[in-house]
C-alpha cells in the first residue's frame, strides 16, 4: 500500500513562523511536525511515499531527501498553485498504483492512529476523533458508521467529531476529486460532502495519537505532546554542579554549565551553551547553536535554532523562532489574553509571547501575554509591547 502526504500549504495562521518554511517543517520536540508523519507511515510498512510540495518547497526536499535515511522512498509531486487539498491530491493520480493511505504533513500521528485506517481497507474510510475544540476543524455526523456529512469549521455547535484529515481511498477517489475540483470545489471535504452519497465514506474512531496546530499558540501543546522522552541522554558537556531531574536529550557539543537546573521532559540540540545557573523546566525544546545567559528561566517554551536569550530573561509558553536574539532582563509574561490572527480574535486561556525570526529584542523589555512579534522586528531598550507587530516593525 502506498501512502500519499499533503505538504504544500504554508499555514497563514501561524505566521510570523511560517514566513520562511512550510508549516510541516515547524519543530516540535527538535523533529519538524513532518518527521513525525513519516515515522508513523514507516512503522506500519508503508515506505512507499509521495509527498506533495508547494510553499518553500526546498526546506522538505532537501530535510528528506529520498526517504533512505527515514526507511522510505519519497517520491515528490508539486502542487505549484496551493489551491487546495482536492487540487493537491489530483496531481499523484499517475503515481498511485493501488489503494493507499492519505494523511496531512501537519498533524502529528503515531504508529498506532495509521494503523487504524490500515486495518479498515474494505471501503474509503476516513479517521475521526473527538475534539474539545471541534469549531476549528471539519466536523462529521454520523448515521450507521457512515458520514453523513462534513461541515468546515461551523459557527455553531454540531458535535465534537472531527475529521483528521487521514483517509483510506482506492484510485476512483481521483476521478470524483476531478468532478469536483472543475465546479470550483479546491478542498477534499468540500468534494466529499457534495459527494458524500456517492462515495459512502466509512468512518473510524482512533484513540490514538492526533494532534494540529492551527494558531501559533498550538504549537506549545503540540510541543508537549512531542516530548515523549524517556531516560537521559546525554551528548554534551556538562559543568559540576548542574541538577538534572527527569527525561532530558542533549545533543553533541553541547555545554551546560554550573548551577543550572534541568527539569525534563527536555530536549537540548547540538552546540548549546546554557547557563551559569539557568533554570529550565519542563516541556521546553530547545534547538542548535542557541545562547542561554545566566540567571534566566524558560518554562514550556519552543526555543529554536540560532537563538540568544541574555541573562536575567523569564519566559514561558513561548515560541521563540530562529535567529532571534534578546540582550537581556526580559519578562515575558504568561496569562490570559485576547489575541488576534488574521483579522479574528481568540481568547487564549494561558498563553506567553511569540517572536518571529531574527528579531533582534534589547535590554529590560516586557512583552504581554499574547504578544505576537513579527519577523526582523527591532524592540528598544525598556520597551513594552502588547498585542501584534507586524514584520520589521521598530519599536523604540
Amino acid at each position: 500500500m502506498q501512502a500519499i502526504i499533503l505538504a504544500a500549504g504554508e499555514g497563514t495562521r501561524l505566521r510570523p513562523f511560517t514566513m520562511s518554511k512550510p508549516k510541516v517543517m515547524l519543530p516540535v520536540g527538535n523533529k519538524p511536525i513532518l518527521a513525525y508523519v513519516v515515522k508513523a507511515l514507516v512503522e506500519n510498512g508503508l515506505k512507499d511515499i509521495i509527498m506533495v510540495v508547494g510553499y518553500r518547497k526546498e526546506r522538505i526536499m532537501s530535510f528528506f531527501g529520498d526517504g533512505t535515511k527515514f526507511g522510505a522512498k519519497i517520491t515528490y509531486v508539486v502542487q505549484e498553485k496551493q489551491l487546495g487539498t482536492a487540487h493537491a491530491l489530483i496531481h499523484v493520480k499517475n503515481l498511485v498504483k493501488e489503494d493507499f493511505v492519505l494523511v496531512a504533513g501537519d498533524n502529528i500521528i503515531d504508529k498506532e492512529t495509521v494503523s487504524r485506517i490500515i486495518q479498515h481497507d474494505n471501503n474509503p474510510s476516513v479517521l475521526v476523533t473527538e475534539s474539545e475544540q471541534p469549531s476549528k476543524y471539519g466536523v462529521i455526523t454520523i448515521e450507521n458508521e457512515r458520514v453523513a456529512s462534513i461541515t468546515e469549521k461551523p459557527d455553531r455547535r454540531i458535535g465534537n467529531i472531527i475529521n483528521t484529515g487521514v483517509y483510506h481511498f482506492n484510485k476512483d477517489i481521483f476521478q470524483i476529486m476531478e468532478e469536483g475540483v472543475k465546479t470550483g470545489k479546491y478542498g477534499i471535504t468540500q468534494v466529499l460532502q457534495a459527494k458524500i452519497e456517492d462515495v459512502r465514506l466509512e468512518a473510524v474512531r482512533t484513540d490514538g495519537r492526533w494532534n494540529d496546530a492551527v494558531y501559533p499558540w498550538d504549537l506549545i501543546k503540540l510541543n508537549e505532546t512531542a516530548l515523549d522522552l524517556h531516560g537521559q541522554e546525554i551528548s554534551g558537556m556538562i559543568d559540576p554542579g548542574v541538577t538534572m531531574k527527569g527525561a532530558i536529550s542533549i545533543g553533541a557539543g553541547s555545554r551546560i554549565r554550573a548551577g543550572t537546573y534541568l527539569e525534563g521532559p527536555i530536549v537540548i540540540g547540538e552546540g548549546c551553551d546554557i547557563g551559569p545557573s539557568v533554570a529550565i523546566f519542563p516541556s521546553t525544546s530547545i534547538g542548535n547553536s542557541v545562547e542561554i545567559g545566566p540567571f534566566t528561566s524558560i518554562h514550556n517554551s519552543i526555543i529554536m535554532n540560532n537563538v540568544r536569550i541574555g541573562s536575567h530573561s523569564h519566559l514561558g509558553n513561548a515560541v521563540i523562532d530562529d535567529g532571534v536574539s534578546i540582550k537581556g532582563a526580559l519578562s515575558a509574561f504568561v496569562g490570559p489574553a485576547h489575541v488576534k490572527v488574521e483579522n479574528e480574535f481568540f481568547k487564549v486561556e494561558e498563553i506567553g509571547t511569540m517572536i518571529g525570526e531574527d528579531t533582534l529584542i534589547c535590554s529590560r523589555v516586557v512583552l504581554m501575554p499574547g504578544s505576537i512579534i513579527g519577523a526582523g522586528c527591532r524592540i528598544g531598550d525598556g520597551a513594552t509591547v502588547r498585542g501584534n507587530l507586524e514584520n520589521k516593525s521598530v519599536v523604540i
